[in-house]
Parts: structure tokens; C-alpha cells; sequence
């Protein structure tokens, strides 16, 4: 038996059906006899629509009741997901930022986690309930709900793993894993079985869309083993403990499951960047 946190994005979630083919994988996970806690985005889109609202609603926000609105679309998924695990015969509660608490500071729209109370959290889990946690929320000392910032969702995950000593962290997604390349660009791009969480924070930070660069930092600092998988697969797919996606590991233990290692791992890219190259400047201080 293991502990397992389940993370699925916002695609993932986009409209019942999918929530329902989340839920299968999510049963799935538990009829191995796992305890396993699942943390959701908010539906595709959702989040900039309730963006878009406080923007209309004053231009001049207070950041702390944007946190407000924002952090709906997530307790949303989260309610629905945790019903529709309960029609599956499963389980199932839902446990809002508040509720476990989720401490962070006082930073609203961009807030960082301090700790987790996952006692009550750890004990639902153990009774054999599936925890339904949203991300990105979080709850400050004088009990103000708080949002991670966009993408927070994969930080959310993370963090709850680590509070719960979970086994390994599935961050479910629109892709299979991470690969060499972007393969929408590159056709023989590859899927790498595994990357460190150096190599991974630095594809992060230079472009590669598959995790959130504060995520990955985090699973780097409390040695959170995580594992990239696609939501988008039909029931024949194998199971998240075959290993079908990419691992982001130590080094030490890629070192140790690989004889040869290649020196390059992937590439990124960035189409917000631009080179200018200037001819015929004279090579002086204050040229």
C-alpha cells in the first residue's frame, strides 16, 4: 500500500465528463488499496473569466478579495469531482484551503505556503477516504484566504505531499511526460523515463510548459518524487505505478538506474524572446 497525491489540471477538468474520467483514474488508484488525496485545478478558462470579473468590477481591486473570487473555480472542481467519486461508490470528501488549514503569509495573488495541518487530513485518508483538496488556496494567521498565484495548483500538490509524506506526487496533465522537445514542433522528439529536479527546474524556467517552476523547487527542497502522466488516456492505459510517464528524481537515484547518461536531456523554448544582432557599432565604453 501506498500514499499518493493525484493532481490533475485545468484541461483535465474542463466540464463533466472529463471530471468523470478523472474519477475513474482516481478509483482506480484507490482499488490498489492506496490512500490517496487529489488535488484539482480550477476548469479550464474559469480562472480568467473570474479574473476578468474583479477587473470589471474596479480596476483598483483589494488583492485580498480577488483571492476571494479567484479561488472559487477551484472549490468548484473540487465539489464536483468529490460528488462524482461518491456516485462511483467511492469514498469522498472535499477539504478547502481552510478547512486542513493550508497556512501561507499575507502576500494575496501570490501568496507562498508556510505549513500544513494534515493530522485530521492523514486520518480521513487512513479510514480509507479519498481526500478532494483544491489548489492554488491557501488561509493567512488572521484566517484571509489567500491564492499561490497562476499555476499554483502544481505548488498546491507538492506541498500536500510533502505534508503527508506521500509516496509520490502524480501530476496528471495534457501531455504523456516530459520530453526532449516540444513534440508539436519536433516529431522525433522522445519521452524521457526520468529527470532530475535540477534539470527540470531549468527546462522549466527556460520555457517547458509541463510544470510550474515553484513546483518543482519545492519537490527539490522537501525530496517530493513526482511523476508527469497524461489524463487523456483510455481505460487500457496501464496503471500510474508501471510507470508510464516521466519521474523527476534525485540525481542520486537517476544515477543510480541509468549506467550511461546522455549530456543533453531536453531542449525549451521561449517564442517571447528575440536576438538583434547591431553591425557597425563602434567597440567602446558608451558605444
Amino acid at each position: 500500500m501506498a500514499r499518493i497525491v493525484m493532481k490533475f489540471g485545468g484541461t483535465s477538468m474542463a466540464g463533466t465528463e472529463r471530471i468523470r474520467r478523472v474519477a475513474q483514474l482516481v478509483k482506480r488508484q484507490a482499488e490498489r488499496g492506496d490512500e490517496v488525496a487529489v488535488v484539482v485545478s480550477a476548469m479550464a478558462g474559469d480562472t480568467d473569466r473570474l479574473v476578468n470579473f474583479c477587473r470589471e468590477a474596479n480596476a483598483l481591486y483589494d488583492p485580498a478579495e480577488y483571492d476571494v473570487v479567484v479561488a472559487a473555480g477551484e472549490q468548484i472542481t473540487a465539489g464536483l469531482l468529490a460528488i462524482t467519486l461518491q456516485a462511483l461508490g467511492c469514498e469522498a470528501r472535499s477539504w478547502l484551503g481552510w478547512q486542513m488549514p493550508i497556512h501561507t503569509d499575507n502576500a494575496h495573488a501570490k501568496a507562498r505556503v508556510g505549513s500544513i495541518d494534515s493530522q485530521e487530513l492523514l486520518a480521513s485518508m487512513q479510514a480509507g477516504n479519498i481526500a478532494v483538496i483544491p489548489g492554488f488556496q491557501g488561509l493567512t494567521d488572521d484566517n484571509r484566504i489567500t491564492t499561490l498565484g497562476r499555476g499554483g495548483s502544481d505548488t498546491s500538490a507538492v506541498a500536500v505531499a510533502a505534508a503527508v509524506k506521500a509516496d509520490r506526487c502524480d501530476i496528471y496533465t495534457d501531455v504523456d511526460g516530459v520530453y526532449t522537445t516540444d513534440p508539436r514542433i519536433v516529431a522525433r522528439a522522445r519521452k524521457l523515463k526520468a529527470v532530475t529536479y535540477e534539470e527540470m527546474l531549468e527546462l522549466a524556467s527556460v520555457g517547458s510548459k509541463v510544470l510550474q517552476t515553484r513546483s518543482v523547487g519545492l519537490a527539490m527542497k522537501e525530496g517530493v518524487r513526482i511523476q508527469v502522466l497524461s489524463s487523456f488516456v483510455d481505460d487500457s492505459a496501464p496503471d500510474a505505478d508501471s510507470i508510464p510517464g516521466t519521474m523527476i528524481v534525485t540525481d542520486a537515484e537517476l544515477e543510480n538506474s541509468q549506467v550511461e547518461r546522455q549530456l543533453i536531456t531536453g531542449i525549451a523554448h521561449d517564442k517571447n524572446e528575440a536576438k538583434i544582432t547591431l553591425t557597425r557599432v563602434p567597440d567602446r565604453p558608451g558605444a
